[in-house]
């Protein structure tokens, strides 16, 4: 609520810009990073200002959330990774269980089923085969014979004692736990019990908008009208960031209005984070990260840590 209550501020102080006859000076601001898990997320924000004031409060206040915005260079080695997988296929893997996954869960129709309806989105801006997104639903739905999946998030700590969240997709609980109890051994890193890293992360909904001429009052407006209770600027895309239970209604907010999310997740984001300076600290939890979200039935890793700018070069 408090968010929301900030955003019509800024909706409101945006208004009273406009109306201001008086020339407006351009300043800049930066706000530290808010979300860390999965995409580790820049928070730099610019915009003109108010015309008595020097400079308005951002969106979100809580120091807890917050980090020197300067440690970034870890989203680029995402985005890089992010690319990779595309040409290995592992989008396409993910995107069908999703499908089932959300189809076992909420049935198999698209309109009654938020979460089918915005995987089906998904895969098909991926191009996955429509026969492909048919089979997963049907998996889901119990018309095909196969395993039956189910989704289990796993937890644990890595070097520095960065806090991890996996999420997994598979038809045999044992097998996944004991694969990831000796991928996090082997990696420098500790498998925990259920509860021992959970309370560290917020559940929540991320939607990204490519910025295109999207200005920042313009987003805010939007962000609000939609219902969502954050934005942040992630460099190339604007990220809303909402409840857990209102993140398809938001999206589907966004459609009706002609924006198109260039994605949406239900993500695991960080109360606090860790900021590593280290070197091979910092090498040993990008390959731990990697190792986990590398398995077979992981669709998604969550973690705490940024990387500090003095040593991004090095590890990239």
């Amino acid at each position: 609520m408090l968010r929301r209550l900030e955003l019509w501020f800024r909706k409101a102080k945006a208004q009273e810009i406009l109306s201001c006859d008086r020339p407006r000076p351009v300043q800049s601001r930066h706000r530290g990073k808010a979300a860390l898990a999965p995409h580790f997320i820049l928070s730099t924000r610019t915009g003109p200002a108010a015309c008595e004031a020097p400079d308005h409060p951002p969106i979100s206040h809580n120091p807890d959330n917050c980090n020197m915005a300067g440690h970034n260079k870890w989203s680029k080695v995402k985005h890089i990774k992010a690319v990779v997988d595309v040409k290995r296929g592992k989008v396409f893997s993910k995107l069908s269980k999703e499908l089932t996954v959300a189809a076992k869960n909420g049935g198999s129709n698209p309109d009654l089923n938020a979460r089918l309806r915005s995987a089906v989105i998904a895969a098909r801006a991926a191009n996955v085969p429509n026969d492909n997104i048919e089979r997963a639903i049907k998996k889901g739905a119990g018309e095909l014979e196969g395993a039956a999946i189910e989704e289990i998030t796993y937890e644990g700590y890595g070097p520095g004692g960065v806090a991890l969240m996996v999420e997994i997709v598979t038809d045999n609980r044992n097998r996944a736990a004991n694969d990831l109890r000796v991928l996090f051994s082997k990696n420098a890193g500790t498998f925990a019990d259920a509860g021992s890293v959970a309370y560290q992360f917020t559940r929540r909904g991320e939607i990204r908008l490519e910025k295109g001429t999207l200005t920042e009052d313009a987003v805010t407006e939007l962000a609000l009208d939609a219902g969502a209770d954050d934005v942040q600027d992630d460099g190339e895309d604007w990220i809303l960031y909402t409840t857990f239970e209102q993140t398809f209604q938001v999206a589907s907010a966004l459609r009706e209005k002609g924006f198109s999310p260039k994605s949406q997740n239900l993500i695991y984001q960080p109360n606090t984070t860790v900021t590593i300076t280290d070197v091979e600290v910092g090498r040993s939890i990008i390959k731990l990260y990697d190792v986990l979200d590398d398995y077979d039935d992981t669709q998604a890793v969550h973690a705490n840590f940024e990387i500090a700018d003095e040593i991004a070069d090095e590890l990239s």
